[in-house]
C-alpha cells in the first residue's frame, strides 16, 4: 500500500487531488493532510464534496516525523515555501510531487530574477524532473522529486511540442494569448478575484511580466536546443476553472490545415491525454471540465501563413491534480492513466 502526505491540503488543488486519490482503484491510502488554516477540523467539514470518501482530520505539519507515516509527499505550499520543505523531506527518503515552481526551472538566476527572491536549495534545481509526462514520462517514473509544471505552461506547451520539434516554424515570433478561469488564482481571497470584480469582466494581467513566461521558454527552447523567447499575455475570464490557449506561429513554409492536423494527430497517437480535433474543430472548455485531457485544435490562415493553434485545459486537473495524479502513476508503477480516464462534464 503506498502512503500519501498532503502538505497544504485545504486548496483548490489539494480538494481536486484528493477527490481523485480517494476513488482511485489501486490499493494507496492518503495517510495524513496538513493544514495550518484548519488544524484540527474535519477535512470533510471543511471540503463538503469529500464527505463519505475522506475520514481525516486535518494536522499541523511535524515535517521531521514524515519518514515514519508516508511514501511519498504531494507538496501544495506556495512558491518560495516549498523549497524549505523540500530538503527536509527527501532527507527521509520520501519522494515529492511538488505543485509549486521553486524547482520548475533549472536555472537559479533566473528563478530568482522572476521570483524575486533567492533560491535556498538551488543544487537541487538542476536534478529534478519536469513533471510533463508527454515529454519526460522515462525520468518521471525513476524521479525522487517531480515538479508539477504550472496550469498555463502546459496548456502552452502541449500545443508547441510538434510544431516546434518538426522545424516548422520561425522560433522568433511565438505568440501566447492565454485566458483562465479564476480558481487558477487560488482560494484565498484578493480583489483580483473578488466576485463583483470578476463577473462579467476580462481582464489581462501580468503582461511581459507573468511568472510562467521563462518556464515556457525553458521548456519550448529544450526542444530542439535551439533558445526561444515568447510574447506571453495571460487573461482571467469569469469563470470558475478551465483554460483555453491561442498560440500564433508564423510557418516557415506554406501548408494546409488537414497537413498540419495530420503531423500533430502522428505525433501525439499514442498519448492518452491528448486528444487532437477534426478539421474545422475548435477546443472548448466545457469539453475538458473535470478531465485530464488536453484537447488541440487548428487552423493555418494562407494570407498570413501563420498557423494558430488552440487548445484547452481544466486548469486544476491537467493543469494541476490531475498532472499530480498522472505523474504519481509513473512515479509508483502503475498505468499513468489510472483514476483519470473520465470525460469531461458538459455542459
Amino acid at each position: 500500500m503506498v502512503k500519501i502526505g498532503i502538505v497544504g491540503a485545504s486548496g483548490y488543488t489539494s480538494s481536486e487531488l484528493m477527490r481523485l486519490l480517494v476513488t482511485h482503484p489501486r490499493n494507496l491510502k492518503i495517510e495524513l493532510v496538513t493544514s495550518e488554516t484548519f488544524t484540527g477540523q474535519r477535512v470533510d467539514h471543511v471540503l463538503p464534496n469529500l464527505r463519505g470518501f475522506i475520514d481525516l482530520n486535518f494536522e499541523s505539519l511535524e515535517i521531521q516525523n514524515l519518514g515514519n507515516q508516508v511514501d511519498v509527499v504531494i507538496l501544495a505550499v506556495p512558491h518560495k515555501v516549498a523549497m524549505g520543505f523540500v530538503p527536509q523531506i527527501r532527507n527521509q527518503g520520501i519522494r515529492i510531487i511538488d505543485f509549486s515552481a521553486d524547482y520548475r526551472l533549472n536555472d537559479q538566476l533566473i528563478y530568482e530574477e522572476w521570483y524575486g527572491i533567492d533560491h535556498t536549495d538551488p543544487s537541487r534545481m538542476q536534478n529534478t524532473v519536469y513533471g510533463l509526462p508527454e515529454r519526460y514520462r522515462d525520468l518521471i517514473r525513476e524521479a525522487n522529486l517531480v515538479a508539477n509544471p504550472g496550469c498555463y505552461p502546459t496548456t502552452s506547451i502541449l500545443p508547441s511540442i510538434p510544431i516546434i520539434s518538426k522545424q516548422l516554424v520561425e522560433l522568433d515570433q511565438i505568440i501566447i494569448d492565454a485566458k483562465s478561469g479564476i480558481s487558477g488564482a487560488g482560494s484565498k481571497p484578493k480583489d483580483t478575484t473578488h466576485y463583483p470584480n470578476r463577473e462579467s469582466n476580462l481582464i489581462a494581467y501580468g503582461l511581459a511580466s507573468h511568472r510562467h513566461t521563462p518556464e515556457i521558454e525553458q521548456e519550448l527552447s529544450a526542444i530542439n536546443g535551439d533558445k526561444i523567447i515568447v510574447n506571453f499575455t495571460p487573461h482571467l475570464v469569469p469563470m470558475t476553472r478551465g483554460i483555453l490557449t491561442t498560440l500564433y506561429f508564423k510557418l516557415k513554409q506554406p501548408m494546409s490545415t488537414q497537413d498540419l492536423l495530420d503531423i500533430y494527430a502522428d505525433f501525439y497517437q499514442n498519448e492518452p491525454f491528448i486528444r487532437i480535433l477534426d478539421c474545422g474543430e475548435y477546443p472548448q472548455t466545457k469539453s475538458v471540465l473535470g478531465s485530464n485531457f488536453c484537447d488541440i485544435g487548428l487552423e493555418v490562415d494562407p494570407r498570413t501563413n501563420r498557423a494558430i493553434v488552440m487548445a484547452a485545459t481544466d486548469n486544476l486537473m491537467k493543469g494541476a491534480s490531475g498532472a499530480a495524479v498522472q505523474n504519481f502513476n509513473l512515479m509508483f508503477g502503475y498505468d499513468e492513466t489510472e483514476g483519470l480516464m473520465s470525460p469531461g462534464l458538459m455542459p
